[in-house]
């Protein structure tokens, strides 16, 4: 290890540099790889300090992706990705949002798609995944409601980031604990009190600000047993039930109900099973990137460069968690990615708690909630521009984010959960 210095922090710079500026120029925040610019970053983290071994490199570059925190995280990426694949292959995603949607009033509309954006996003853990399945519903809604695509597609935007934010099987939820080493439980306690002031106030905006007095139009057929596979996620997850075991009686609960409704054979659906990991990749592979690349930061002495100048201006608790708040908040808007901007800052985040003494339950609730709350707001991030896409840029960014009431109140509520400082609180 050697002492703390600034160009240890050049593979971060690189890969912040290469990635943003691509994507200025291209117009494009997406046309990037993300995995493709880690890697690059990777390559001028070997290429520092020549004089220092190449074994030596691979070593430290090899224990940071090995870190038992990153494995146990891939795992759960991974259950989290099988889980979704076969619950979305036997029909439960579509009957969960019928289910929603059947029992909507129309006094509340609006207001009811944001409390079934955010059931269902609690219930998926993704926030994109909800946007897409419930943005076709907000885009038929206009046609039959003249003049409600914007709000109804904020409210379908901003119930996704809520449960992007709570889900015990969300990535965000998961970087957040794991980086800071708490339990899932404990972090969705204190995260409790922050997210819901923010979709009370939400709720009630749509609820009296909104003029739509129509009911959603189309048949909306639904199975009760379908759902049960996210009661029993949420439910289990909730008692305190570890997350491994969640998901893999999840996907055993999803299995045998898939069966029994004949809605695929056996062999579709492990294939869903299979495509449902899949999907994860990609991110796993990132994740062991990062980690290598913060190995080998942390080895040249660039952790301890950032804390010992952010200590500088850190004194105690309340600073501490505004320089991981700010943190998150720049990293986010560079990356347009709260995902990977947890497991970039997780690290430092939680080396500032250690050493200022915040609650690392704190630490890891303010990281996912700046997160998602800089996500939600990003003209150019997955969310805003899935649901644009869906509504055929029939509205601006800027009208879709006048709309947007969830984001800004997390972030206001996480502010306020910040300067007034408290000891925590569990949810009764």
């Amino acid at each position: 290890m050697f002492k703390s210095k600034f160009w240890a922090l050049l593979p971060l710079f690189t890969f912040i540099v290469l990635y943003l500026a691509t994507s200025l120029v291209l117009n494009d925040f997406y046309k990037m790889p993300v995995i493709v610019a880690f890697l690059v970053a990777a390559l001028v983290g070997f290429g520092l300090y020549p004089r220092i071994s190449f074994h030596q490199k691979t070593e430290e570059f090899s224990k940071g992706a090995g870190d038992p925190g990153i494995m146990l995280m891939i795992l759960i990426f991974i259950l989290a990705g099988a889980f979704a694949g076969l619950t979305k292959s036997i029909g439960a995603v579509d009957s969960t949002i019928n289910f929603g949607l059947a029992y909507l009033s129309p006094r509340f509309l609006i207001a009811g798609l944001f409390l079934t954006a955010c059931f269902i996003s609690l219930s998926l853990g993704t926030s994109v995944g909800t946007v897409v399945a419930l943005s076709p519903i907000a885009v038929g809604m206009s046609e039959s409601i003249p003049g409600s695509l914007a709000v109804s597609l904020g409210a379908v935007v901003g119930g996704a980031m809520f449960g992007d934010n709570l889900s015990m099987i969300s990535d965000t939820t998961i970087a957040a604990t794991r980086t800071q080493g708490v339990e899932m439980l404990d972090k969705f306690k204190v995260n409790f009190w922050i997210a819901l002031p923010a979709a009370l106030i939400t709720f009630a905006i749509y609820s009296f600000a909104s003029p739509f007095q129509t009911s959603v139009p189309g048949e909306h057929a639904y199975s009760f047993l379908l759902i049960v596979p996210y009661v029993f996620v949420l439910a289990a997850a909730l008692l305190g039930l570890h997350v491994i075991w969640v998901l893999i009686s999840g996907i055993v609960l999803s299995l045998a109900i898939g069966l029994w409704q004949g809605n695929a054979d056996i062999w579709n659906l492990v294939q869903s099973i299979n495509s449902g990991m899949a999907s994860m990749f990609e991110l796993s592979v990132l994740c062991l990137i990062i980690g290598g690349v913060v190995g080998l930061i942390c080895y040249y002495g660039g952790i301890d460069y950032i804390l010992t100048h952010v200590s500088r201006k850190v004194k105690g608790v309340r600073s501490g968690e505004l320089g991981i708040a700010a943190l998150t908040a720049l990293v986010n808007a560079t990356l347009a990615n709260n995902t990977i901007t947890i497991l970039i800052v997780g690290p430092l985040a939680k080396s500032i708690a250690d050493k200022n003494g915040i609650d690392l339950r704190r630490s890891a609730s303010i990281l996912d909630t700046i997160s998602c709350f800089v996500q939600g707001l990003l003209p150019y991030g997955a969310q805003i521009l899935a649901a644009l896409a869906i509504a055929n840029q029939k509205i601006t960014p800027l009208q879709l984010m006048s709309n947007l009431y969830y984001p800004y109140l997390l972030g206001a509520s996480t502010l306020v959960f910040i300067l007034f400082h408290r000891k925590v609180r569990a949810v009764s």
